[in-house]
């Protein structure tokens, strides 16, 4: 009996522990995150920019080129707050039941966190491949509110990957066949990742342009010309779709993971950020 007790209260704590381990939910449960702050902020009496760092598909808020973005932020007086979407890595939830829609939740909810910490004067947002879909379409909804407590000073789109609707519409999604009509309950990707019915189906439906163009302040758009998983094209259309606020830099060599000019691409978006900063 007293064994049965004291596993019945460790596993009570060890629940409590969890709840407490996360401060920000969407709607798989608790997100994992890092928030990175310039060495000379002092959280009490001063202020900085902060920008919400969103990773790929089956990526981490400590993967390539999240960690390294983060610290050249760090170092230009601006902070950062990178999370795992829910279903990924240290964030609750499964990746089967992930969908776009709710990583859009999960950039919402951090948009209110960030927004609520009173060290942060205005907020910016990056995303890279589905990262970036996220990132826009968030970006294009908190545009639409009618009050922000805190102004969305720039968006950065690292190789959006608006390619996943096109994918699923027509069946092929990674290595992954399925009939885009009626898929199966799930599909396995690099014999790994899951991704459910449910993220095949809504993806087909994502109005992508139709939600971003709602924001309409400036926009850094930086894509690999070694790009083979997100092709060009998907950076284009965001171009066309933001027009004269958004700017294209293609980064001769670089991968769809960032991976061999990471400094470069941290720099292009530190000096992106200390800009629309400026211009406040």
């Amino acid at each position: 009996m007293k064994k049965i007790a004291f596993l019945f209260i460790a596993t009570l704590i060890s629940h409590t522990l969890c709840a407490r381990k996360y401060e920000v939910f969407g709607p798989q449960g608790g997100l994992s995150m890092t928030i990175t702050l310039p060495d000379d902020l002092d959280t009490d009496k001063g202020q900085c920019p902060m920008v919400i760092l969103m990773h790929g598909i089956f990526s981490s808020k400590n993967f390539t080129p999240m960690p390294t973005i983060a610290k050249q932020l760090a170092k230009a007086g601006i902070a950062s707050i990178r999370f795992d979407f829910g279903g990924h890595w240290s964030s609750e939830g499964k990746m089967q039941q992930m969908t776009i829609e709710k990583e859009i939740a999960d950039a919402l909810a951090m948009w209110d966190y960030a927004s609520s910490l009173p060290y942060v004067s205005e907020i910016g947002l990056l995303g890279h491949s589905q990262g970036g879909v996220v990132a826009s379409m968030a970006a294009g909804r908190i545009a639409s509110r009618d009050h922000l407590s805190k102004p969305l000073i720039g968006l950065v789109l690292l190789a959006p990957a608006s390619v996943l609707k096109n994918a699923c519409q027509h069946g092929g999604l990674f290595d992954a066949r399925f009939n885009p009509a009626d898929p199966p309950e799930y599909v396995r990707c690099f014999k790994m990742m899951k991704l459910g019915r449910e993220y095949l189906l809504s993806t087909q439906q994502l109005d992508i342009y139709g939600t971003a163009k709602s924001y309409t302040g400036p926009v850094r758009i930086i894509h690999g010309s070694q790009d083979n998983l997100v092709p060009m094209w998907c950076s284009e259309d965001f171009k066309n779709t933001y027009g004269e606020s958004a700017e294209l830099i293609v980064v001769e060599g670089e991968n769809h993971r960032i991976s061999k000019k990471t400094k470069d691409v941290a720099h292009l978006v530190t000096s992106f950020f200390t800009t629309t900063r400026e211009q406040q």
